[in-house]
Order: structure tokens, then C-alpha cells, then sequence
């Protein structure tokens, strides 16, 4: 068993290894700016780039709006496939899992063929049109994680009694929907929650194609055209990434050490 358990041990060494030390040899690199000694003058400079925080408002305001548009979609549709049409559950899953299966840049140039200046819906012909079809787009990326989520959170009740017991009060489906149901799986739509804004925030692809400045299109220009600052905006943009993934383990160590008390 010792020996098992030390090359496990080395096994994970390993791996950390592997992740970890190019992520310190960036952000050695970005403390570099200023020759003969340590400084964060990078990050000062990129934070203080009003470019950085119109593209990093911007991509922040698309996320938050994505998850809103996404637990609307995922949430009543999750519930309804489990309540009434377990049947569909297998397609709504497929369905789900076509984001991660198509490339974007295949979804990206069938929305403009589809929505350019000439089709009966125009909406890369303005700025709003533009915004609402990325927003679209960036709901429909954030499915496979959403669904997945919030659909593992209904497993763990019994919505069939939770739903017989609000309408014998009296609630119609909207106020079951979200007096009864959302409370129940919050920290799941959290968990998805946070998924969908760690992809949003840096996502390159559809902001670039269909011409958006946001931060995933930022970030590849100033990789581009700086030195050290695009180190400290990658170790930015993987804090952001490590700060939402920490957030989705305490509300899940929070809803299990509630459950135990309960």
C-alpha cells in the first residue's frame, strides 16, 4: 500500500508540476517590466488602460446578462423535461451537448450567413443586432454546462411532490417555478453560473468574427503588440477563471454541510 500510495503521490506532483510551473514562469515574466527588479508596473498599466476596462465592462455586463437569459431558458425547460416529458430527456441532452461537438467559428459563420445585412432579419446590421446575436451565441456555449448543472440539482429532490404540494396552496407554475423550484437548486445555477461567466469573460471567437471589442479580442491584440502585459493579463484572466471555480467548491461544500445539518 506505501508504495501505491507514493506513486499516486508522484503522479500528482507531477501533474501540479506541469500545470503550475508555467503559470509561475508568467508571472515571473510579468513582474519583469522594469529592468534590475520586481514591480506589478504591468498590471498597473493594463488596469489603468481605458481599452482594458471599456472591453472588460463590457465582456463582464454580456456574461451577467448570458447567465440571466440562460437560467430563464434552462431552468423551466429542466424542469418541465423532468416533470412532465421525461421521454425527451435524452434529446434535450443531445441538444445540449451540440456546442461542445460544432467548433464556434462553424456556429459563428452560419449566424452571419444567416443574419447579415441582406437576410429578412438583419442583426449584424447594427450595433444592438450585433450584441443581441452574440448574446444569443454565448447563451447557446453556455448550454452543455447550465443544463448540466441545473439538471443534477433536480435529480437530488423529489419535484413531483415539492410541485403537488405549491399548486394544492394554490401557486400557479411561474410562482412554483421560482418561489419553490429555483431555491432548491440555487447553488447548482450557481455552479452552472459561474461556468458560463469564466467562458464568456475570455471567449475570442464570435466577439472577433463578428466584430465586438471585447476582452477575449483585447487580450489577443495586446498579445500581439506588448511584452510584459500580456502576461499580466493572462494571469488575470486565469485568476478570474480560478476565482469562479473556488466560488462553484465553497457553495458546494456550503449546500452539503447544510443538507448534513438539516
Amino acid at each position: 500500500m506505501t508504495g501505491k500510495r507514493f506513486w499516486s503521490w508522484l503522479a500528482v506532483a507531477f501533474g501540479g508540476l506541469y500545470f503550475l510551473l508555467p503559470l509561475v514562469g508568467m508571472f515571473d515574466f510579468s513582474m519583469r517590466m522594469q529592468r534590475g527588479a520586481y514591480s506589478f508596473e504591468a498590471y498597473r498599466v493594463v488596469l489603468a488602460d481605458p481599452q482594458f476596462q471599456q472591453t472588460f465592462g463590457y465582456s463582464v455586463v454580456l456574461a451577467l446578462l448570458t447567465i440571466v437569459l440562460g437560467i430563464l431558458i434552462v431552468v423551466p425547460t429542466a424542469y418541465f423535461v423532468r416533470l412532465r416529458f421525461p421521454g425527451l430527456r435524452p434529446v434535450i441532452e443531445f441538444i445540449t451537448l451540440l456546442p461542445l461537438v460544432i467548433p464556434p467559428i462553424v456556429i459563428v459563420f452560419g449566424y452571419i450567413r444567416i443574419y447579415n445585412t441582406s437576410s429578412i432579419l438583419p442583426l449584424t446590421g447594427s450595433w444592438w443586432g450585433t450584441n443581441i446575436l452574440l448574446l444569443f451565441g454565448y447563451v447557446m456555449l453556455s448550454l452543455p454546462y447550465m443544463y448540466r448543472s441545473v439538471d443534477t440539482g433536480l435529480r437530488t429532490i423529489d419535484i413531483a411532490s415539492l410541485t403537488e404540494a405549491a399548486q394544492s396552496l394554490g401557486a400557479g407554475w411561474a410562482r412554483i417555478l421560482t418561489v419553490v423550484i429555483l431555491p432548491n437548486v440555487f447553488v447548482s445555477v450557481l455552479s452552472g453560473a459561474f461556468l458560463t461567466f469564466a467562458i464568456v469573460i475570455g471567449e475570442y471567437v464570435f466577439a472577433a468574427l463578428l466584430n465586438v471589442d471585447s476582452f477575449g479580442p483585447y487580450m489577443v491584440w495586446m498579445g500581439g503588440n506588448r511584452a510584459y502585459e500580456p502576461s499580466a493579463l493572462a494571469v488575470i484572466a486565469f485568476a478570474i477563471t480560478w476565482a469562479c471555480m473556488g466560488l462553484i467548491q465553497l457553495f458546494t461544500s456550503f449546500s452539503k454541510f447544510s443538507t448534513v445539518r438539516r
